[in-house]
């Protein structure tokens, strides 16, 4: 029995449609493949390189505990006492200061992040998110968690979505950096001879390594300044600062290290004599071993670097002006900003109140003119 035709002529078409897809199959699969490996390498290395740095955090962690329980160890209480007691009114007015002057460019960090975002926002709400937020996260460590959330909170009553609070912070954290590398750059370009005495490390190589950093963040700006760029940072694509607004950055971050370092830096015995640019960039090296090793607020990790590193101060005065530096520069900072948080919740909470009752009030008015107008 003949086929019939349509079927006669579908038969080769599918024929050909098979073949097609088998010879197909192989081609696609392999891709798949690749791709499954290419995945697979990629989430292998993610991991690596979060046991990699939780592995150098903890050996950091362990060395400076190591260092500060031998240094703690032959320590007179007698004399930390003694220096505590030492130190001078002005030295203690010097250091509130500019702790002032720090937490003010910290301030300009978010302000400059919001710029970047085109978002406006009044600035005592940027005042008060970004100095809680750096207040809690410099106490509590996790800055990305901590300060984030406490920015959230604020900022989000201003209307701000939760991813833009994030860039925000992470613009903030770019900041931050920009001064921590810029200050350690130029301490190791200017001051080589009296940073080797700290890193034990030729003046030529601590020359070339700050003109490494130096250069770094001169060829960052050259390269933000040809056209607008973009970066995936955290799961976040994020268009990074110009020239002009990257510049503003790395003076900020300036303003901020110098003033922080100027903190502990008054806070030393009167008779010491440190030059501060070396200083400066001692205390910026001990910050960035602090923030690696994940310790909130760097502690023990950067007690232990600047004990150690810092020339010509006896433990007793040094651990002396570490602790008041923690003091003034951490703690106090950090009660102000719980107390500006719970008055800025206990405000929000009246004004609720406050229109709440007022709506109440225009409502049984109004209820009171209907029914007086029925009546009529």
């Amino acid at each position: 029995m003949e086929r019939p035709r349509s079927v006669a002529r579908a038969v080769p078409a599918l024929e050909a449609q098979e073949t097609s897809a088998a010879t197909a199959t192989p081609a696609k699969s392999a891709i798949a493949e690749a791709r499954e490996l290419i995945l697979k390498r990629r989430a292998f290395g993610r991991s690596f390189g979060k046991k990699l740095a939780a592995g150098f955090s903890v050996l950091i962690a362990a060395v400076s505990i190591y260092v500060l329980a031998r240094t703690l160890s032959g320590l007179d209480l007698g004399e930390l006492r003694d220096a505590i007691a030492s130190t001078g009114a002005d030295q203690i007015a010097m250091a509130a200061a500019l702790t002032g002057v720090s937490f003010l460019a910290l301030t300009g960090y978010d302000a400059l992040a919001l710029r970047q975002l085109r978002l406006r926002i009044a600035y005592r709400t940027i005042a008060l998110a970004s100095f809680a937020s750096y207040s809690v996260s410099f106490v509590l460590g996790f800055p990305l968690i901590t300060g984030g959330t406490v920015r959230y909170w604020i900022y989000s009553q201003a209307g701000l979505a939760a991813g833009k609070v994030a860039s925000v912070t992470l613009i903030s954290g770019v900041t931050f950096w920009f001064g921590m590398v810029f200050v350690l750059g130029a301490g190791l370009v200017l001051r080589p001879h009296a940073i080797g005495a700290v890193d034990q490390l030729a003046p030529a190589v601590n020359l070339a390594l700050g003109l490494c950093l130096i250069g770094g963040l001169a060829a960052y700006l050259g390269w933000v300044s040809l056209r607008r760029r973009k970066v995936r940072i955290q799961g976040f694509r994020l268009q990074l600062p110009g020239f002009s607004a990257s510049l503003g950055q790395i003076g900020l971050g300036l303003i901020d290290q110098c003033a922080a370092a100027g903190v502990l830096y008054v806070l030393l015995p009167q008779h010491a004599q440190l030059d501060f640019i070396a200083f400066a960039a001692t205390y910026v090296f001990a910050c960035i071993l602090g923030v690696a090793s994940n310790a909130p607020g760097g502690i023990g990790v950067f007690e232990a670097t600047m004990l150690k590193a810092v020339p010509g101060v006896a433990h007793e005065p040094m651990l002396a002006s570490l602790l008041l530096f923690r003091a003034i520069y951490y703690i106090a900072p950090f009660v102000l900003a719980l107390a500006l948080l719970g008055a800025h919740e206990a405000m929000r909470r009246w004004r609720g109140l406050r229109e709440a009752l007022e709506r109440a009030n225009a409502q049984a008015e109004e209820a009171d003119g209907d029914e007086r107008l029925s009546s009529n």
